[in-house]
């Protein structure tokens, strides 16, 4: 199983977890050094400039991925419709990372409805500018019909935990990337996931592995302090899949 990136959503390392990593370093090079990946959710609500981004990239080492959101005014406001200045915006800026850049997360807002005209030209924009991992998370069934279009440009459809699809907390889409989004539940932001919980996700996930599939498990319940320990665990259970360098479960 190759291709493996578990992280969260940001780098901040809760007081109580700072035994567990260096001593030395900024915040993103302490967890850095424990995490092969995280996922940047503050470009979703503004932009960051190009010298940030490269200063980041700087900041990690060779294997180390980000996954960075698309902002709001793109899905939530624009609603994929005439965004173009905003994607080339978007693309100059977080491409800054290099090859640090590892997948561009897409998020739709609840009441947008998949309307395949608008979509195809959407992401085929998008396509234009980045050729790397792309996910999309819609929380509107509809968007279920447009997995043909997902496979086409090669777009993994997130699991997200709690579900908001029908589809239940299964990743779907083209298979060649397979994001998790672990938000905890039942109480959303909060909820510890738990050895019992994270260790049933691996053995499902290890099951269907594929060499040819890239695989990312972003732990989100930052707001009562688990994600950490949870990617911790998960990381653990994982094996040398997750992390060559942890084989325990802490």
């Amino acid at each position: 199983m190759n291709r493996v990136f578990t992280g969260c959503a940001g780098w901040s390392i809760g007081r109580e977890y700072w035994p567990r990593f260096a001593s030395d370093g900024t915040h993103l090079q302490r967890y850095a050094g424990r995490f092969s990946a995280t996922e940047i959710n503050s470009s979703f609500y503004r932009p960051h400039r190009a010298q940030t981004y490269q200063r980041w990239a700087d900041s990690v080492g060779p294997d180390f991925r980000f996954s960075v959101k698309l902002p709001k005014s793109i899905t939530h406001e624009r609603r994929l419709q005439s965004c173009e200045d905003e994607l080339d915006s978007f693309f100059a800026q977080c491409t800054q990372l290099g090859d640090r850049l590892g997948c561009v997360l897409v998020q739709l807002p609840p009441g947008l409805i998949y309307e395949p005209q608008i979509a195809r030209a959407f992401f085929r924009e998008v396509r234009l500018r980045y050729k790397g991992s792309l996910v999309l998370e819609p929380r509107n069934d509809s968007w279920l019909a447009a997995d043909e279009l997902l496979q086409t440009l090669h777009i993994g459809r997130v699991a997200a935990d709690p579900a908001v699809l029908s589809a239940g907390f299964q990743p779907g889409g083209w298979p060649g990337v397979q994001y998790w989004r672990l938000h905890g539940s039942p109480r959303i932001y909060h909820s510890e996931y738990g050895v019992a919980r994270l260790r049933a996700l691996s053995e499902q996930v290890l099951m269907g592995a594929a060499s040819t599939t890239e695989y990312w498990f972003i732990f989100d319940n930052t707001a009562s302090g688990f994600a950490i320990n949870d990617a911790l665990t998960f990381q653990a259970l994982l094996g040398n899949a997750g992390n060559p360098s942890s084989n325990n479960v802490p």
